[in-house]
């Protein structure tokens, strides 16, 4: 089955904690909505560019997408 990894690109001198508390809500999102995510996690690309990250099945990208609006998504292999 393939995975999809969904971003959220947050940038500034807050984006640390931005991206740390959007995976709270990820985290909640997923439980509430019984989806199953691989991963959820906060990636610091730079000081001021941090992302926030959840790996899904591929089956639920659509649904994903259209509910938690990320700013992008990248296959997982």
């Amino acid at each position: 089955m393939s995975k999809v990894k969904l971003i959220w690109d947050f940038r500034g001198p807050a984006a640390q904690r931005t991206a740390a508390h959007h995976c709270i809500h990820l985290k909640e999102f997923i439980t509430i909505e019984q989806i199953h995510g691989e991963s959820i996690s906060v990636e610091e690309l730079s000081e001021m560019h941090v992302c926030a990250t959840m790996i899904i099945h591929e089956e639920d990208v659509t649904f994903m997408r259209e509910k938690l609006k990320p700013h992008r998504g990248q296959r997982v292999i």
